[in-house]
């Protein structure tokens, strides 16, 4: 009995501790987005992730199969509705993704890599709570299609091409700027003179 109160003390104790170096490292950083998770927040919120996708889900495989017209298509998915945040190559080296916490993850690294297809394709349905990351599913499995591919997308990743990249950049989303610009430009090689100077001052900006 002795000994097992002498553990209880002990856990208890060990538990009060990492609480403290917790709030102390949150006292430190506050709650800003811009502060890297420390260790124990990381390994908390793996476990939390790898808790809330139901077991039956884990075990899903692919059913599409990949094909290159298959990759054309997550690729310009990828491109139009995650790279904002991931990038086109999946660093998360983006303006939103290094300032949102906890930064969006490069899908590359084998943190991402060795987790089984159901894992990802439940992760783009359902997003992840208490992260930036949005759940894009409908519930209608008739449209889960485009996510089967974006998971073969992210297998990808790793070995993706400079040529794929610079595909991809043409699909990203545009800001009402280069829209404009790009209207201009369109309507100088058209004939219109005015717009050339109007495209000449926006790239001056």
């Amino acid at each position: 009995m002795k000994k097992i109160c002498v553990l209880l003390m002990l856990g208890f104790l060990a538990t009060l501790g990492l609480l403290g170096w917790f709030g102390y490292q949150s006292y430190t950083t506050g709650f800003s987005a811009k502060a890297e998770p420390n260790e124990l927040e990381v390994l908390i919120a793996r476990q939390v992730r790898q808790l809330a996708i139901p077991y039956e889900n884990r075990r899903l495989r692919n059913p599409l199969p990949l094909t290159q017209e298959l990759l054309k298509d997550a690729r310009a998915h990828f491109a139009d509705h995650c790279a904002s945040c991931h990038a086109n190559n999946g660093s998360g080296d983006t303006v939103i993704g290094k300032n949102v916490y906890p930064k969006s993850p490069d899908l590359r690294l084998p943190d991402t890599q060795t987790m089984s297809d159901g894992e990802l394709f439940f992760i783009i349905q359902n997003g992840i709570r208490f992260t930036a990351m949005p759940g894009w599913g409908t519930g209608d499995p008739a449209k889960d299609r485009g996510s089967w591919e974006l998971v073969h997308f992210i297998r990808h990743l790793p070995s993706i091409t400079e040529e794929e990249l610079q595909e991809m950049a043409t699909l990203n989303p545009k800001t009402k700027k280069e829209l404009q610009e790009e209207s201009m430009i369109d309507q100088f090689l058209g004939g219109d003179d005015a717009a050339a100077s109007g495209a000449t001052g926006a790239h001056r900006h």
